[in-house]
C-alpha cells in the first residue's frame, strides 16, 4: 500500500497588533542603523570566523578585556543573557586560552574573569577596525556633535549599562 503524505501548514496566531500609521515610522534611520550595524560587525566577524567563533565570543572578550576582574554575574548583567547562554561561550574562550577565571579574593565561590595576553590581543584586533570606522565617520564632527552621537546611542539603549565601563573597581 502506498503511503500518502499529508502536508499541513502550521498557522501561527499573531497577537493582536495595534494599528500603526506608517507615516510616523522613521524608516530611513532604522535602515541606516541596520546598515551601520552590518558594516560595524563585518570586520570582526571575518576575524572571528577564522577562529570558529561568533559575535557572542566577541562581546564576552570585549567586556572582559575592558573590565579585568569582572565577575561572571557582572558580565551576565551587562550582556543581559542567562548563565546557560554564557556558559558554552565562556568555556570555549577559557579552554582556548583567551580568558582565565580566578576565584575572588574575599569569596572563593566568586569567579573573576581576565583576558590572557592572547585574549587581549584578540580583543584589540577585533576593536581596531571598529574604532577606525567610528573615527572615519566622525572625522569632521565637532566636540558637540560627537557628544550628540554619544547621547543618541545612550538614548537608543533605553537605559544605562548595568555597570559603568569606566568605573574603577574598588574591590581589593
Amino acid at each position: 500500500m502506498a503511503r500518502q503524505s499529508v502536508t499541513r501548514t502550521a498557522r501561527k496566531t499573531l497577537p493582536e497588533l495595534p494599528v500603526v500609521d506608517d507615516k510616523t515610522i522613521d524608516f530611513e534611520t532604522i535602515e541606516r542603523l541596520f546598515f551601520a550595524y552590518r558594516d560595524f560587525v563585518s570586520d570582526p566577524d571575518a576575524i572571528l570566523e577564522k577562529l570558529g567563533y561568533g559575535r557572542a565570543h566577541h562581546r564576552v572578550l570585549h567586556f572582559v578585556n575592558r573590565r579585568p576582574g569582572m565577575t561572571v554575574a557582572d558580565l551576565l548583567g551587562i550582556l543581559r543573557i542567562t548563565k546557560q547562554s554564557l556558559a558554552r561561550v565562556l568555556k570555549e574562550l577559557i579552554d582556548t586560552g583567551y580568558i582565565r577565571q580566578m576565584a575572588g579574593p574575599a569569596d572563593r565561590r566568586q569567579r573573576r574573569l581576565y583576558t590572557t595576553l592572547a585574549g587581549r590581543e584578540l580583543a584589540l584586533a577585533l576593536s581596531e577596525p571598529q574604532s577606525r570606522r567610528i573615527a572615519a565617520a566622525m572625522a569632521e564632527f565637532s566636540a558637540e556633535e560627537r557628544e550628540a552621537v554619544r547621547r543618541f546611542l545612550e538614548g537608543m539603549t533605553g537605559s544605562q549599562p548595568a555597570m559603568p565601563l569606566d568605573a574603577k573597581d574598588e574591590e581589593t
